[in-house]
C-alpha cells in the first residue's frame, strides 16, 4: 500500500513539474513574439517600391507597415499618379470570395484580387494591371506603395548551346543618357524526368539611367524596369518596342528512385494483376473527370502550380512542348500554354477528349480525363466573349457599309453636278 501511494505521489509531482514547464515556455513564447509592423515604421513621405513581373503570374504585394490600431487595410490602384480614376480594392472585411472558375485573362481587376493578412494577391496578371498599388485605410490614410510593371513576354527564344550558362544580362541599346538591357532569371528545373523535357527562364527588360525619378525605390541604383513609372516620358518612346522574352531549352534528367518493394508485396501485386510484364504501364496519379461541351473555351490548371515553377503538359502519349505550344508563337493556335503555365483550349472539339497529364517540378502529379459532349441548345449572354466579338464585327461591318454608301452617294451627286454644268 505504501509503494502505491509513493508511486502516485511521484506521478503527481511529475505532472505538476511538466505543467509548470509548459506554462513557462508559453510565457517565454508570448514574451518573445513581437509585432512585425512595429519594427517597420511607415515613411513620412509616400514612396513606391518598384517590382517587375510577366503576364499570367500570381503576385503578392505585402503591406510592410501600418499603425497598430489599424485592424484592416484597403488597397488602392491608380494607373498614373495624379489621375482621378482610382480603384478601391477591398475584401469587405474578409467576406470577399474569388471564384477561380469564373476568372479569365480578360476579367476585370476587381475579380482577380484577394487580401490575406493585409497583403494583396493578384491572380493571372495582365499588362493593363501595371500601375501604382497603395496600402491604406478606408479613411484615406496611405502607408505603403508599389510601382508594379507587368510585361508581356512576346518573344520565345529556343536555346541549343551554352546549356550551363547562368542567369545574366543581354545588352539591347546603349546611349550617353541610358542603357537598355534584358535581365534573365535562373533556369528552371527540368519539367519532366526519364523523358525529354524542357527548361525555361524569363528575361525582363530594364533600363539604366541617372535621370530616373527619385520617388521610386529600386533594388539596384539607377536601374528600373522598362515599364516602370520612374522612367521619364522622353525615354518611354524608345522602350515601346522592347519586351520580355522567354528562353526554352531541352533537357533530360532521371527520376528519383522509387522505394523498393519486398518480394512478397511484388508477388501479391502480380497475383491481383497490378503488375504484369505484358501489361502496359500507366501513370499512377490521381485522375479528375471533367465533362465539357463542344465550342466552349477550357483552361486546365495544374494543382499546386505557380508561374515561377516548372510545369509541363501531356495528352495521353503526346508531349505538349512549349517550343510548339507556347502562347505567342502563332495567333491562330487553338491549344496553347500561357505564361501562367495553364493549358488553354480556345474552343473544345470532339477530338480533344483524352487524359491530360500534369508535371510539377519534374514529377507527374495529376491527370484530367476530359469527356466532350454536344450541347443541343446554347444560351448566349451579352457578356460572353463570343457575343462581344460578334457585336464588334457587326458594328464594324455596319460602319464600313455606311461609309461605302455615303461615298457612293457623294460621288453620284458630284457626277450629277458636273454633268449639269457641262450641259449649261
Amino acid at each position: 500500500m505504501n509503494s502505491i501511494l509513493s508511486n502516485l505521489t511521484m506521478y503527481m509531482l511529475l505532472l505538476l513539474l511538466l505543467r509548470l514547464y509548459g506554462s513557462s515556455n508559453a510565457l517565454d513564447i508570448n514574451e518573445e513574439k513581437e509585432d512585425v509592423f512595429a519594427k517597420t515604421p511607415c515613411p513620412a513621405f509616400l514612396v513606391f517600391d518598384s517590382a517587375a513581373y510577366i503576364v499570367g503570374m500570381t503576385i503578392e504585394l505585402p503591406c510592410k507597415c501600418k499603425p497598430e490600431d489599424a485592424l484592416s487595410v484597403v488597397w488602392y490602384y491608380q494607373k498614373n499618379l495624379g489621375q482621378r480614376n482610382i480603384k478601391v480594392l477591398t475584401d469587405l472585411n474578409g467576406t470577399k470570395i474569388v471564384d477561380s472558375a469564373a476568372m479569365t485573362f480578360d476579367s476585370d481587376l476587381q475579380n482577380r484580387f484577394l487580401i490575406r493578412l493585409f497583403n494583396l494577391l493578384l491572380f493571372r496578371t495582365l499588362e493593363s494591371d501595371s500601375g501604382h498599388y497603395i496600402c491604406g485605410t478606408s479613411k484615406g490614410d496611405f502607408f505603403y506603395g508599389y510601382d508594379v510593371d507587368i510585361q508581356e513576354a512576346k518573344g520565345l527564344v529556343l536555346t541549343e548551346k551554352d546549356f550551363d550558362q547562368p542567369a545574366n544580362t543581354k545588352q539591347l541599346q546603349k546611349t550617353s543618357k541610358y542603357s537598355i538591357f534584358t535581365s534573365f532569371w535562373s533556369w528552371s528545373v527540368c519539367d519532366r524526368c526519364d523523358i525529354s523535357g524542357e527548361q525555361t527562364r524569363v528575361g525582363i527588360c530594364y533600363i539604366e539611367s541617372e535621370f530616373l525619378y527619385s520617388r521610386y525605390r529600386r533594388s539596384t541604383p539607377n536601374v528600373a524596369s522598362c515599364g516602370s513609372a520612374s522612367v521619364p516620358n522622353r525615354f518611354k518612346r524608345k522602350l515601346k518596342k522592347q519586351m520580355a522574352v522567354v528562353s526554352v531549352r531541352s533537357c533530360l534528367t532521371a527520376c528519383p528512385p522509387e522505394p523498393k518493394k519486398s518480394f512478397a508485396v511484388k508477388m501479391f501485386y502480380e497475383f491481383v494483376g497490378l503488375f504484369s510484364k505484358n501489361k502496359e504501364k500507366t501513370p499512377s496519379v490521381p485522375i479528375q473527370y471533367h465533362l465539357h461541351h463542344v465550342g466552349y473555351p477550357l483552361i486546365l490548371a495544374c494543382p499546386g502550380s505557380r508561374p515561377q515553377l516548372a510545369i509541363a503538359w501531356d495528352k495521353d502519349k503526346e508531349r505538349l512542348y512549349r517550343s510548339k505550344y507556347m502562347i505567342g508563337l502563332n495567333k491562330s493556335m487553338r491549344i496553347f500554354i500561357d505564361q501562367g503555365n495553364n493549358l488553354n483550349i480556345r474552343f473544345v472539339q470532339l477530338d480533344d477528349k483524352g487524359i491530360y497529364y500534369c508535371w510539377l517540378q519534374g514529377k507527374m502529379i495529376a491527370g484530367f480525363k476530359l469527356s466532350v459532349s454536344i450541347r443541343t441548345r446554347i444560351q448566349r449572354k451579352l457578356s460572353d466573349s463570343e457575343s462581344i466579338y460578334a457585336m464588334r464585327i457587326l458594328l464594324m461591318s455596319y460602319i464600313f457599309l455606311t461609309i461605302v454608301f455615303l461615298g457612293c452617294q457623294i460621288i453620284t451627286c458630284c457626277c450629277e453636278v458636273f454633268s449639269c454644268r457641262m450641259r449649261n
